[in-house]
């Protein structure tokens, strides 16, 4: 009687530890190739420099908004945490102020990024308007806070603040050498921002 041949539980295995360098490469390369070509980057480009063929791109990202949504999630959970870290060390005024610098100067990293996450607000079905979502919610608590220690005008809501300083890592996409004047441009938001009792 002939044996059966045992079951082959190897390949499996192989192929998804394969698959997951695959993916750990494309987000390695991605990185590189969107910081050089902003976020309308080839993706063809990423698939050369990868050396994967764009059938495996497509296979891990279906779609350019869901390999943005994994190259920026990171970031874009650190700026969450960083507004609950700032809510409990700093004053209401210097929480807001300081993550709106830190978040203007990381909008910066990626030519197109101002652009690509005002369009999410749009588009609910965006890969990037859910991981964006916790975010702008963070901000808009910081915002609350300074509002409700009377230091910020109360007719300001969180989508403004997310356009104002969308607004200012858009104006260097567009002119680096306003880069220089970040700091500056949050100060003059901040200004804007700043509650005026009526005389």
């Amino acid at each position: 009687m002939t044996e059966k041949p045992a079951p082959a539980t190897q390949a499996p295995r192989a192929q998804r530890a394969d698959a997951q360098r695959n993916r750990a490469r494309i987000l390695q390369v991605a990185g590189t190739v969107v910081a050089e070509q902003g976020t309308q980057a080839s993706l063809r480009d990423i698939a050369r420099r990868a050396g994967i063929g764009m059938g495996t791109l497509y296979r891990h990202f279906p779609t350019r908004d869901e390999l943005l949504e994994a190259l920026l999630s990171q970031r874009f959970d650190r700026l969450t945490a960083t507004a609950a870290s700032l809510e409990t060390t700093h004053s209401p005024e210097d929480a807001l102020t300081e993550w709106l610098s830190d978040f203007a100067t990381g909008v910066s990293a990626y030519r197109g990024l101002a652009a690509s996450m005002m369009a999410t607000l749009e588009d609910e079905n965006s890969s990037l308007h859910a991981s964006c979502l916790a975010m702008r919610q963070a901000a808009a608590r910081l915002l609350k806070n300074a509002q409700d220690a009377g230091l910020v005008r109360p007719d300001v809501n969180g989508t403004d603040l997310f356009a104002l300083v969308n607004a200012i890592g858009w104006i260097t996409d567009q002119a680096p050498s306003i880069a220089a004047r970040r700091e500056h441009l949050i100060s003059v938001v901040m200004g804007g921002l700043k509650y005026q009792p009526s005389p």
